[in-house]
């Protein structure tokens, strides 16, 4: 698939081939729904669970006698009433996340990245110099381009103009390469790769 590259001023700067079976493949809504699901399931943290009576180290000897002593009759040091004692009805351990094999996973990547060429969502462009990272620069340079709420896909890292520009225009996301996701991808009305990004997501699946 040959698409045309431009520059952040719209002006074309030549065209890269995508390889298809990174941007080719069609995409299963089956599958990128599991991978959506684990991604944001992965995101919720577990719940960290309390040291119950059984849970504490401590001795299970009666400690006082069971009439006589004035006190409350205890059986061990244990009970939640003593310092250093289990939590009565304390919050248990729960984790959210579940396994998903990583072929299911780049799968379902390269079908978030397809879903985007199939509806002519993505861009590519040169690279992403901001002059003097000017945000007023980079929104009428957006304009040119009539892109809103895009996800930008840089290199090894962020282009550090592009992401001081962008930190203040609202529906710009950017990424390193490696951070390419399926969630933050389906989620952006229109995908935006540097020659750079198309590089490393077709090395990521190749190598």
């Amino acid at each position: 698939m040959k698409v045309d590259v431009k520059t952040l001023d719209a002006a074309k700067a030549g065209d890269v081939e995508l390889n298809d079976a990174v941007f080719g493949v069609e995409p299963r809504a089956d599958i990128l729904h599991r991978v959506v699901t684990w991604q944001l399931e992965k995101r919720r943290a577990p719940a960290s669970g309390t040291r119950e009576r059984s849970d504490v180290a401590r001795t299970g000897k009666k400690f006082g006698r069971q009439k006589g002593g004035g006190v409350a009759r205890h059986g061990d040091r244990r009970a939640p009433v003593f310092i250093g004692g289990g939590k009565a009805h304390g919050q248990r351990t729960r984790t959210f996340g579940h396994d998903l094999n990583k072929k299911v996973r780049a799968l379902g990547l390269k079908m978030a990245l397809s879903s985007k060429a199939k509806d002519g969502a993505i861009t590519v462009l040169d690279n992403l110099d901001v002059k003097d990272g000017k945000t007023k620069v980079l929104a009428g340079q957006l304009e040119k381009l009539g892109l809103k709420k895009a996800l930008f896909i840089d290199g090894d890292a962020i282009n550090v103009s592009f992401a001081k520009a962008s930190s203040n225009l609202i529906g710009i996301d950017v990424l390193p390469a490696v951070g390419a996701n399926v969630y933050d991808i389906l989620r952006a009305d229109a995908l935006v790769l540097t020659r750079a990004a198309v590089e490393k997501l077709e090395a990521r699946f190749n190598g």
